[in-house]
């Protein structure tokens, strides 16, 4: 099997607010679909973190290396692909499209072999996991109606993160904090993401450690994104000095990148992005050198259906990680698929069983969104 071309399209019209210092708007690209066309028209699907512009971009100079090559051998062909481009921007762009094509790549290995992708990946110690549902902060009492109206569907799980958080006093970040947990329950997972990966973020360590000890008296779960992401001594002190778990890790890609965070001890959780980390060709070698130093996998969602998909197919496969995110009401999630996800009672997401990635997508809703007719 070799693949015959590359196409990619930008998701635009519906783009979610991202709680950034300056704003996305719904017109906004920062998602790319991609599909990985055969010569046996076998067509696997991905999905990549930025924009398309830059991804068309990484396509044309990634052509020459991908044009050809076997899909079946994803991650031959994604070190590859690494491999011959590293001093044009190892770590960006070029990363992120990487990441949608292995992700399509593992996707056609499922279909051709008629496997699900995390049996692919060793074997499935789960056939359904918890999602938790990720949502931007607000002011409190909108949050609680928020929340309420997202725990109604059946949710058990919540994060909530970015927004007023951090920015407008101690005092304030409390109230937030228990007007969420007063929404979502006592016996709900409430976990915290300060996004402190945002432009201009004004705190540091002492901010952190304060915050953490208040998160502690509400039963969080998880403290993320606490610090600015590059502040590695500090979130080694912070993990060392938390009475809550600390969590980070989405800004980050390739294994090299995270290889210190986890060898040091600077994170309890970690948190790559599929998307953009390098595909789950790269994100399976991050969970298990996560595992090897006592650190929990938990994969960072806030993107796609297929990035959800290829979360779900990672859970299914790494022993630990029994969360994924699932981002709240985003049509880029619910509605490009053709069988919208549900919760079981639960509060679970099924892992599919069916070949690839388990999900078909809704090329009306794909064209809707993207102004692009796939000819599949």
């Amino acid at each position: 099997m070799k693949i015959t071309r590359i196409q990619a399209a930008g998701l635009r019209g519906a783009t979610p607010e991202g709680g950034w210092a300056t704003e996305i708007e719904p017109s906004d690209c920062v998602h790319t679909l991609i599909a990985v066309f055969t010569d046996e028209d076998v067509i696997g699907w991905g999905s990549a973190f930025t924009n398309d512009a830059l991804v068309q971009a990484a396509l044309n100079v990634l052509m020459p290396l991908y044009t050809g090559e076997n899909p079946l051998e994803p991650e031959r062909v994604t070190e590859k692909l690494n491999a011959h481009t590293f001093w044009l921007g190892r770590g960006g762009s070029l990363t992120h499209a990487i990441s949608g094509i292995d992700i399509a790549m593992w996707d056609i290995l499922g279909k051709t072999t008629g496997q699900p992708v995390g049996r692919l990946l060793g074997g499935r110690c789960r056939d359904r996991v918890r999602p938790y549902a990720s949502l931007l902060m607000q002011e409190p009492g909108r949050l609680s109606e928020q929340l309420a109206c997202i725990r109604d569907q059946g949710f058990q799980a919540f994060k909530i993160g970015w927004g007023p958080f951090g920015r407008a006093g101690n005092a304030r970040d409390e109230q937030i904090i228990r007007a969420a947990r007063h929404a979502v329950g006592p016996d709900s997972m409430l976990m915290v993401d300060a996004g402190a990966s945002n432009a201009f973020w004004p705190h540091g360590y002492k901010w952190a450690a304060r915050t953490a000890d208040m998160l502690a008296d509400y039963d969080v779960y998880w403290f993320e994104e606490p610090l600015p992401p590059d502040n590695f001594r500090d979130y080694l002190l912070l993990r060392k000095n938390s009475p809550v778990p600390i969590a980070g890790g989405e800004v980050l890609t390739r294994r090299q990148s995270f290889a210190p965070w986890l060898q040091r001890g600077a994170l309890d959780i970690v948190q790559p992005d599929v998307t953009k980390v390098g595909g789950i060709s790269e994100e399976r070698r991050i969970a298990w050198l996560a595992e090897d130093n006592g650190i929990r996998f938990v994969p960072h969602g806030w993107n796609t259906a297929l990035g959800l998909a290829a979360d779900l197919q990672l859970a299914s496969a790494i022993k630990g990680t029994d969360l994924v995110e699932y981002l709240t009401g985003s049509p880029f999630i619910d509605e490009i698929v053709e069988t919208r996800w549900e919760l079981d009672h639960d509060g679970m997401l099924s892992i599919p069983m069916r070949p690839g990635l388990g999900v078909s997508l809704n090329l009306d809703a794909v064209e809707k969104y993207t102004g692009t007719k796939f000819q599949v």
